[in-house]
């Protein structure tokens, strides 16, 4: 039988996930061992991961290159992807929001049309279109944080969960857009063709997080 591939987003929640994997007894995973390929195999060859970008888990899933993948929810929202989601694993909570640099939070939204950084510019647009303010989208891959000291934009609109960088960088967290957590996605036609595979590992997790 081949092994049950799934797809998770390099850096810290992969992490996250496969700790999560191992506390649900499903599978235990070295991420040390990704090589040049970015494919770990657990020990019993049962399972695989694949360490893909962040904005890519929905694609593979999507388009059938794995079974099933985690990522977050405002990768969804995002890119607006319809996708089986049998399961919110929650771990990776952040919220995604608009931060600006101390000395403007007061008069932001008082300015006729505003420069706004980010990588979610489907999110930022809908949400300053929804409250009525004009404003331009750039869009960043990197690090957004940094934009509005440079000059680029007045605000951003990005993750955050502690709060540090946006301190670092002088920037205030203003208006919460979306909460955002760890979601299980499941190909639609492996959820089909490997019922019992899926629904034991839904099971799994399930028990995990009635345990919390």
């Amino acid at each position: 039988m081949s092994p049950f591939t799934v797809a998770l987003p390099a850096g810290r929640m992969a992490e996250e996930s496969v700790n999560f994997f191992s506390r649900a007894d499903v599978a235990s995973f070295d991420l040390k061992n990704a090589g040049r390929e970015l494919s770990i195999y657990d020990e019993t060859g049962e399972y695989r991961i694949i360490l893909v970008r962040s904005q890519d888990v929905p694609a593979y899933v999507s388009h059938g290159g794995v079974d099933a993948g985690i990522t977050g929810r405002d990768v969804l929202a995002e890119r607006g992807y319809e996708q089986t989601v049998p399961l919110e694993l929650g771990f990776g909570k952040c919220r995604l929001s608009v931060a600006a640099p101390h000395e403007n939070v007061k008069d932001l939204y008082s300015k006729p049309h505003l420069k706004v950084a980010t990588k979610y510019p489907n999110l930022a647009m809908d949400y300053f279109f929804r409250k009525g303010i004009s404003c331009e989208i750039i869009k960043i891959h990197g690090s957004v944080e940094i934009a509005p000291n440079l000059g680029l934009s007045d605000c951003i609109v990005d993750l955050v969960s502690t709060g540090g960088t946006l301190k670092a960088n002088r920037l205030t967290e203003m208006d919460p857009i979306m909460e955002s957590s760890a979601m299980l996605i499941v190909n639609r036609s492996s959820f089909a063709l490997q019922t019992e595979r899926v629904n034991q590992l839904i099971k799994k997790f399930r028990h995990i997080l009635e345990e919390n």
